[in-house]
Order: structure tokens, then C-alpha cells, then sequence
């Protein structure tokens, strides 16, 4: 299974500085949010990633390049060691890219990288969210799509108050943390939430998404949204929620990226 990485956003919560530095760059502690990222994809098996880019991304693309240069002056001052977490996964890992050339909502960026994908199941990964657990997110939800071979979505409970900053589920039926998806509201205010189940940035999409994206009615200022495809999709083939194990940062958030490092850096002490 491929892993595709929308990271044409603007990053406007953390201007000025992602002026320059693209938000999925920011460090967590030694690392930028997209290792983090990338390293779980790689937990869970994966062997390609597609990162969906801008003109803005050329930072991050220079990261994941293996630099013979660089390389040897860190090995000849005895540090190798510092990057050893970044070499491991340029060995593993292959870096496919594709561009987004307008910012017209993360269901078009996923577009962009039908034909990299293919006709086949593929794993996405938002840069907002970033799970502490022993078994990775990427990974819970692979093995959650082998056993149910439809799309599956990451949940979270959320308190009440927080469903108008989320799309939140329906379920249709429950066994513990695994949820038959009854229908997809976007954000809608506490009173008319269906639940409080929200989605985060994670899925298994079986290849039948691209049809339903390039489809869809846009929902959100014009914009093509991932949740568009699934309203339209879950007609056609049953979709699942599975509520995530571990903690989790919203490093969209300064607070959230704040919390990120704190919580990883303790964890180097």
C-alpha cells in the first residue's frame, strides 16, 4: 500500500514564519512534523510515499533527498548517529511527488495523486495530526481495512463544544471501537451532531474514491473535500470509523505543536 501526504497547504496559523518554512517542516523537538509522519507510515509497512506539493515545498523535498555530501561530514565528525532516524527512512522509504497547482480543498490535492496511486487501496496522512502509540495509527487502520476491505476512517471521541471544528459521524452500528458509518456531517454546531465521534487526518480509501471525488459536489467554499467523496462513496460500499488508540497533537495548532514537543521531549529525558 502507497501513503499519499497532502502538503500544499498555506500553513496560515504559523505566519509569518511559514512564509518561508512550510508548515509541515516545523520541528517536534529534533524532528520536523513530517518525519513523524512518514515514520508512521513506515511502522505500518508502507514503501512509497506521494507527498502533494506546492512551489512552497521545495524545503521538505530537499529533506527527504539523500545528500552524499552532507552525509560524509556528519560521519567524519563521529555524529551519524543525529540523522540516523532520517537515513533509515530514506532507505526504505521511495518519495514520489505531485503537484497541486491551486489550493482548491484537500479532496483535490488527494487527486492529484491518482495516477502515482493507481487502481488500489492507499493510505492519507494529514500533517495536522500526530499520534503517540506504540502501534501506529497508519498501522491500526491497515490492519482494520484487512479485515473489513472498505474504507476506513480515524475517529476520536470529542467533547461537544468541539464538533463545529470537525467532520463527525453517524454510526450505523457499533462494535467497541470499530463504527459502521450511517452518513458524514462537516462540522455542524453541538446541538445537531449526529455523535461525538470526530474524523481525523487518517485513511485507508479503497480506489473507488477517485470516482466519487472527481464527482463530487463541492461543500466548502467551492472547494473538493475528502468528506465529499465519502458521503457520495458510502452509497456505493459500506465505510467504517476506528476510533484511534493513543495520544494525539493537533500540531496545526501552535498550542497543539507546543504540546507535540513538550510530550516527545519528555520522552528523550
Amino acid at each position: 500500500m502507497k501513503a499519499v501526504i497532502p502538503i500544499a497547504g498555506l500553513g496560515t496559523r504559523f505566519l509569518p514564519v511559514t512564509k518561508s518554512v512550510p508548515k509541515e517542516m516545523l520541528p517536534i523537538v529534533d524532528k520536523p512534523v513530517i518525519q513523524y509522519l512518514i515514520e508512521e507510515a513506515a511502522q505500518a509497512g508502507i514503501d512509497e510515499v506521494i507527498m502533494v506539493i506546492n512551489d512552497n515545498n521545495e524545503i521538505t523535498r530537499k529533506y527527504f533527498t539523500p545528500d552524499p555530501v552532507f552525509e560524509k561530514t556528519i560521519k567524519d565528525k563521529g555524529r551519524s548517529n543525529l540523522t540516523e532516524s532520517l537515513q533509515e527512512l530514506l532507505n526504505k522509504i521511495k518519495f514520489t511527488y505531485v503537484r497541486q497547482e491551486q489550493p482548491l480543498g484537500d479532496g483535490h490535492a488527494i487527486l492529484q495523486a491518482k495516477e502515482a496511486v493507481g487502481n488500489e487501496p492507499f493510505l492519507v496522512l494529514f500533517g495536522d495530526d500526530i499520534i503517540d502509540n506504540e502501534i501506529s495509527a497508519a498501522k491500526q487502520l491497515i490492519e482494520t481495512f484487512q479485515q473489513k476491505n472498505c474504507s476506513i476512517i480515524a475517529l476520536e471521541k470529542i467533547p461537544p463544544e468541539k464538533t463545529k471544528s470537525y467532520g463527525v459521524i453517524a454510526p450505523k452500528s457499533s462494535e467497541g471501537r470499530l463504527h459502521e458509518i450511517e452518513s458524514l456531517v462537516e462540522k455542524p454546531e453541538p446541538e445537531n451532531a449526529p455523535s461525538n465521534l470526530g474524523i481525523i487526518g487518517k485513511y485507508v480509501c479503497t480506489p473507488e474514491i477517485w470516482q466519487h471525488l472527481e464527482t463530487a459536489e463541492s461543500s466548502h467554499r467551492g472547494e473538493i473535500r475528502l468528506i465529499d467523496g465519502f458521503r457520495s462513496l458510502i452509497n456505493e460500499q459500506p465505510i467504517y470509523g476506528l476510533e484511534i488508540q493513543g495520544q494525539r497533537f493537533d500540531t496545526g495548532t501552535p498550542n497543539g505543536l507546543l504540546g507535540a514537543s513538550t510530550h516527545f521531549a519528555s520522552k528523550q529525558d
